[in-house]
C-alpha cells in the first residue's frame, strides 16, 4: 500500500502491552500456584495437545539427529561456526585494570548463574533462535541455559529445534510455550527451576508476559513482533525489495514493512510484486510504501521509527551507516537480505522492535554477562580525594560516610560525631 512519507511517523506502533498484560496476568499466577499442572492444562488449551512430556528426555534429542537429514544439520552447522566467531570477536573485554598510579580501579566481568531462552513454536520451527541465543550464552559463560518452546501436534518438540538446542550447547529443554512458559521460567515450578534472566523473541503475549515478570527476573528486551524498513532508491531491485517485506510479514500477522523509496516507479512496482507472490498468511494492508524527496529524508524518517531491520539498498549505501542512529541491525546492498541475519551471517536476531531499538540494543554476549568494578587505593590517593569525599559527605548530611575517611587521614580526631 502506497501512503505519504508523514503518515509512517503517526503509525500507532506502540503496542498497547498494558491490555495484553491484563490478558496474560491470568496465566502468569496460575503458574506461579499451580506449576506443572498449570502448564499442562494451558498446553491442551492454547497449543490443543497434551505433552508427552515437560522436560525433553536425552534420548529424544538423540533420536532427533536419525530424523534431521543430514544437509540441514551441515546448515545447523554453518550457522553455528558464524555466530560463534561473530560473538566471540566482538565478546566485551573482561576483567580491565587501569593503574593511575596511586590507586587502582577496574572493571571484572563476570556471567550470569542461569538463563532462560524462549523459542517461538508457532506459524514455524526456529532452531535458529536456540543457536541466536544459546551460542553468546555459552561464550559468555552462563552455567545453566535453559529453553521452553511449544510442543508439536505429537505433544513433542520438533527434532530439528533438539537438534539446534543441542549444537548450540543447551542442556534442559522444556515442551511448553506462549506466556506459561515465560511464568514458568520467572518463578519456576517442580520440573522447571527459575532463571536468573529470559531471553528470545515471541508473539504479543509471550513478550506482555515478559514485561510484566521482569519487575522478579531479567529481560533481555521487547522482541515482537517482527519489522523491517528498507531505504531504496531507482538502483534497487524491486523483487528483492518485495521479497524481504513479504518475509518479515511471514512471521505474524502484527509484523510490518515499511519501504522508504526515491523512487515513484519502484515503489509501484514493489506492491505490484508483493501482491503477486504473498500467500494468505501475509498480511498486506502492514505493507506501507512511501515516496521521498532524498535519501537523507529517508534515513532521518528511519531513525525517528528505530525499525528492527534496516535495509540500506541504494547508490554508496555503505557510506551512511553513520547516519543511522536507531536499528535493531542493518544490511547494505542488494545481496545482504534480513533472512541472511535471521540465520547465518553471524550476527543476531533477537533484536528489539516497537521503536525500542531507540534505547535497547540487540542480544549479544554482553546480555547475558554483568560487571562488578572495584579499586584499590594507596595512602596518596586517599590523601588525594578524601578532603572531596568528607566534604561531599558532610553535605549530603551523611556523617559516618565522612568520619569514616576522616579517622584514616586524621586517626588523632575526636570520635564525636556532630548531628548539626
Amino acid at each position: 500500500m502506497i501512503v505519504p512519507a508523514e503518515e509512517l511517523l503517526k503509525l500507532e506502533r506502540k503496542i498497547n502491552w498494558d491490555e495484553y498484560i491484563e490478558k496474560v496476568k491470568p496465566i502468569v499466577e496460575k503458574v506461579k500456584q499451580e506449576g506443572d499442572k498449570a502448564l499442562i492444562e494451558f498446553t491442551k488449551q492454547f497449543d490443543g495437545v497434551e505433552p508427552k512430556y515437560l522436560k525433553v528426555p536425552k534420548e529424544e534429542i538423540d533420536r532427533a539427529y536419525d530424523i534431521i537429514d543430514d544437509e540441514i544439520i551441515d546448515a545447523l552447522e554453518v550457522a553455528r561456526e558464524n555466530i560463534e566467531r561473530f560473538h566471540s570477536i566482538t565478546a566485551v573485554e573482561r576483567d580491565m585494570k587501569i593503574d593511575f598510579g596511586d590507586c587502582i580501579l577496574g572493571k571484572k566481568y563476570t556471567p550470569l548463574d542461569s538463563v532462560g531462552i524462549y523459542i517461538p513454536g508457532g506459524r514455524a520451527s526456529y532452531p535458529s533462535t536456540a543457536l541466536m541465543a544459546g551460542i553468546p550464552a555459552n561464550i559468555a559463560g552462563v552455567e545453566r541455559i535453559v529453553a521452553c518452546t511449544p510442543p508439536d501436534e505429537s505433544g513433542r518438540v520438533k527434532p530439528l529445534t533438539l537438534v539446534a538446542c543441542d549444537i548450540a550447547g543447551i542442556k534442559e529443554i522444556y515442551a511448553v510455550g506462549g506466556a506459561q512458559a515465560i511464568a514458568a521460567m520467572a518463578y519456576g515450578t517442580r520440573t522447571i527451576p527459575r532463571v536468573d534472566k529470559i531471553v528470545g523473541p515471541g508473539n504479543v503475549y509471550v513478550t506482555a508476559a515478559k514485561l510484566l515478570v521482569q519487575k522478579d527476573v531479567a529481560i533481555d528486551m521487547p522482541a515482537g513482533p517482527s519489522e523491517i524498513l528498507v531505504i531504496a532508491d531507482e538502483t534497487a531491485n524491486p523483487e528483492f525489495v518485495a521479497l524481504d517485506c513479504v518475509a518479515q510479514l511471514e512471521h505474524d500477522p502484527m509484523a510490518l514493512a515499511i519501504v522508504l523509496t526515491t523512487s515513484k516507479e519502484l515503489a509501484e512496482r514493489v506492491d505490484e510484486i508483493a501482491k503477486q507472490i504473498a500467500d494468505e498468511r501475509i498480511n498486506l494492508d502492514n505493507l506501507k510504501i512511501a515516496v521521498v524527496e532524498n535519501i537523507e529524508k529517508a534515513i532521518d524518517i528511519s531513525n525517528r521509527i528505530a525499525p528492527e531491520h534496516l535495509e540500506l539498498v541504494f547508490e554508496n549505501a555503505e557510506w551512511s551507516l553513520d547516519k543511522i542512529k536507531h536499528a535493531g541491525s542493518v544490511f547494505v546492498g542488494e545481496f545482504s537480505p534480513v533472512a541472511c541475519g535471521d540465520y547465518a551471517s553471524g550476527t543476531n536476531h533477537i533484536l528489539p522492535t516497537s521503536g525500542y531499538a531507540k534505547v535497547f540494543s540487540g542480544l549479544s554476549v554482553e546480555t547475558f554477562m554483568k560487571h562488578i568494578t572495584y579499586q584499590i587505593l594507596r595512602e596518596d590517593a586517599l590523601r588525594r580525594i578524601g578532603e572531596a569525599v568528607i566534604k561531599l559527605a558532610k553535605a549530603e548530611g551523611l556523617p559516618f560516610h565522612a568520619l569514616s575517611v576522616e579517622r584514616r587521614l586524621r586517626p588523632e580526631s575526636s570520635s564525636q560525631i556532630s548531628r548539626d
